[in-house]
């Protein structure tokens, strides 16, 4: 996944792992920004007696920068309780579930919403809203869909939230790409007799039919712009939001020996953030992943040399020889890579690609640049914004973009000429891709909030 077991520590705790996070502006309500954030990654459908849920000892936070310094001007905070009703049984439910407060259902999680404003004021938008259960199967839940679509709630101050579990749509060809980057073959006009990929059949998308659990809120654009206005420009710096989601748990201290100490529980500390996609899990260095999972985005400078000359950018040539040889030279020079610290640490500024920036300012920091006065795409391009579709990553992120193959051909020297018009991007950079697409996901994506698909239940997905 984008972010799974990106970190040791975190890999052991994925009730607070923050797998995978999307912000767009809304297709079903331009006048939105649509934010998901994805925990509890890589369930198996069939999980019973003890489902998967959200952690009750768990912060989970979903930040937004308006101003540029990488801290947020809005946090929405996200809290859950989990109700058990019947403590003579053993089962989840004890009868079909019609409805959210089915008397059937045995574990039940409920969850409050908190807005933070940028002087730490804290308001509660709501409480005790209703979770969906986890998808059984059918005898146990007759109308998931109806169920799901219940547990989407409008609040009073003017966003819609749900909070449960959803099919992952994340796709990625896992076990060929950390197989020493072997992907999959080609043939291209201009490369006859060359193959970019080592040879390894079909791509396979390794998280299809896995299930997470979702946290989405949909809210009004001019509340997360910096100024408030219903319209801007797509050149407007006040047009640009940045976007991070993070976990944190309570800090811990035993007092006293052998029994008879004190437990004191101290504040929140965080375990876990997302930002952009694969950043953690392809930039930082294995030393350096629990560290980065801890800080803010404001300390982001610290990584910035591992973007700057990425370790699979030096990669590629030794793995592919005779494909990526502008790529090497331009390695060899050991200017940083000016393209992928804009991309990644920056934002993109104005001026290099028609009608299109994201840039933030100097101040470099992992978020999720989006710039909400650009409307959604007419017809996506999966490869975002290297594939002349400006709606999609490095725009935001939306759920079809093909975020692994983006990356893949910004580290390959796509994207080098935007800031080096000398530079010649080799034919191979170009054509980069694993192979797959939101096609190779099973669960159908829906064309309204909460978008994402019908999580797969444990009858009919026994796997």
């Amino acid at each position: 996944m984008s972010s799974h077991r990106e970190a040791p520590e975190i890999s052991k705790d994925p009730v607070a792992d923050s797998s995978d996070l999307y912000a767009f502006v809304s297709p079903d309500d331009p006048e939105t920004v649509t934010i998901i954030a994805n925990y509890v990654p890589l369930q198996i459908p069939a999980s019973g007696p003890n489902f998967f849920e959200f952690g009750d000892d768990v912060l989970y936070e979903i930040h937004i920068d308006a101003n540029g310094d990488a801290r947020p001007d809005i946090t929405y905070q996200f809290r859950f309780r989990t109700e058990l009703r019947n403590d003579r049984t053993f089962l989840y439910n004890t009868g079909p579930i019609e409805s959210l407060d089915s008397e059937n259902w045995n574990r039940r999680q409920f969850y409050s919403v908190t807005k933070v404003d940028s002087h730490g004021k804290s308001t509660v938008l709501a409480s005790k809203l209703p979770c969906p259960p986890c998808n059984v199967g059918k005898i146990s839940i007759p109308d998931y869909d109806k169920l799901a679509a219940d547990a989407v709630k409008h609040l009073k101050s003017g966003e819609k939230v749900f909070a449960g579990q959803r099919a992952d749509a994340f796709f990625v060809d896992l076990g060929a790409i950390f197989d020493l980057g072997t992907l999959r073959p080609f043939q291209d006009k201009h490369l006859v007799g060359k193959n970019l990929f080592n040879y390894a059949g079909k791509a396979v998308n390794a998280t299809d039919k896995t299930n997470v659990h979702s946290i989405a809120i949909q809210i009004p654009l001019h509340m997360v712009r910096r100024d408030g206005k219903k319209r801007v420009r797509a050149k407007d710096a006040g047009a640009v939001i940045g976007v991070w989601t993070s976990a944190s748990r309570r800090q811990v201290e035993v007092r006293g020996n052998k029994g008879d100490g004190d437990v004191v529980v101290g504040p929140a500390v965080q375990v876990s953030r997302l930002g952009n996609p694969l950043f953690n899990e392809v930039i930082v260095p294995m030393a350096q992943k629990d560290k980065w999972n801890s800080l803010p985005p404001s300390e982001d400078k610290r990584f910035a040399e591992f973007v700057a000359t990425p370790e699979l950018g030096a990669l590629l040539p030794v793995l592919y020889p005779g494909l990526f040889d502008n790529l090497a030279a331009l390695n060899k020079t050991k200017e940083p890579r000016a393209d992928l610290l804009a991309i990644l640490l920056t934002g993109i500024p104005d001026g290099l690609i028609d009608g299109f920036q994201n840039n933030t300012g100097a101040l470099q920091a992992d978020m999720l640049r989006l710039n909400t006065a650009i409307p959604p795409a007419d017809k996506e391009n999966k490869f975002g914004v290297v594939g002349g579709d400006i709606a999609g990553f490095p725009n935001g992120r939306r759920i079809a973009d093909d975020v692994v193959s983006i990356s893949l051909r910004a580290i390959a020297g796509a994207t080098v000429p935007l800031v080096n018009k000398d530079f010649k991007a080799d034919a191979a950079a170009g054509l980069v891709e694993q192979g797959l697409s939101i096609n190779d996901a099973s669960a159908k994506l829906l064309k309204k909030f909460p978008f994402l698909g019908t999580p797969f239940d444990g009858f009919g997905n026994p796997s």
